[in-house]
């Protein structure tokens, strides 16, 4: 996909037991770089150091010396409903992990280098009339403020920290991500257009999404990179086209419409947020950093999955 760097690299990582940390500590193990997680019980291995963001301070040795550190942590914004005690854990699961690897940064004889912080396409809110390069302002409403301030808690990283905060798509993979709602709906025959369909889903396959924090972690051309990236893929697609195109896979009818308010009165403000919003990001900084997407089709990446 590009270049890695020549020699390996220590890399921390937090939130590696996810959907997209467990296949991005094998790829950066696999690479032959040394990689050390972050865990909220017991460690099993001498790779792995305990932590409780927001509850105790995290011992800056962990971090000392380490190339690279990548924060993945946050609750899962899938889990529903968003009750008011449940989206503060959303935005404080992000926030307190974020504050709690700065403050050991601070605290570092030999602060990482490079500081890859986790975002998400939430950041720009609904925005069907813009095309959104990566340094786009941030838009309305709830995830768009949650990204906010995860985002701004990152960059609060010391000086001589690079920072880059990953604004990931809808990632589309095995055993999770924007499948895993859809999938079972449509093997039962009720696939269905999400309202109109047409509002644009900033996608990215699961292989891609591990394949850029691995370029931008490692790849020497990517040692310019700072600030806001889109991991989104190459081809806008709207929502229809991979509602459809599972449906086909699965050789199962597509015959329904679900309605704007029928998704609103079951997931209320979730539907607008995960559902209906729109947003057409440009992977441009990705791309000029020498990035090579496995999967510049939403289709094949369906097609991947199923």
């Amino acid at each position: 996909m590009a270049d890695t760097a020549a020699e390996p690299l220590s890399i921390l990582i937090a939130g590696a037991s996810g959907f997209i940390g467990t296949p991005l500590v094998r790829a950066l193990r696999e690479a032959g770089h040394h990689v050390t997680t972050l865990v909220r019980r017991e460690p099993h291995t001498a790779t792995e150091f305990r932590w409780a963001p927001g509850q105790r301070p995290l011992d800056p040795a962990i971090v000392d010396g380490a190339d690279v550190v990548i924060n993945l942590a946050g609750a899962n914004i899938g889990k529903l409903p968003w009750t008011a005690k449940y989206r503060e854990e959303i935005r404080r699961s992000r926030v307190d992990a974020t504050d709690t690897l700065v403050e050991a940064m601070r605290h570092a004889s030999t602060p990482p280098a490079l500081f890859l912080s986790g975002s998400a396409s939430g950041v720009y809110g609904d925005r069907p009339a813009d095309v959104l390069q990566d340094d786009a302002a941030p838009g309305t409403g709830f995830l768009a403020e949650v990204c906010t301030a995860w985002e701004a808690a990152a960059n609060a990283a010391p000086d001589g920290v690079r920072v880059i905060t990953l604004r990931t798509g809808i990632v589309i993979g095995e055993g999770g991500g924007a499948l895993a709602p859809i999938l079972p709906l449509t093997r039962f025959g009720l696939g269905s257009r999400l309202g109109t369909g047409g509002q644009h889903w900033p996608w990215i396959a699961l292989e891609d999404e591990v394949g850029a924090i691995v370029h931008l972690a490692t790849s020497p051309s990517a040692s310019g990179v700072s600030g806001p990236v889109n991991l989104a893929g190459p081809e806008p697609v709207v929502a229809d086209r991979i509602t459809k195109r599972v449906a086909e896979d699965l050789h199962r009818p597509y015959l329904f419409r679900i309605p704007e308010f029928a998704l609103r009165l079951a997931l209320q403000d979730a539907a607008d947020e995960m559902l209906l919003s729109s947003q057409q990001m440009v992977p441009t900084k990705l791309l000029e950093s020498g990035y090579a997407f496995r999967y510049t089709h939403a289709s094949d990446a369906v097609d991947a999955v199923l």
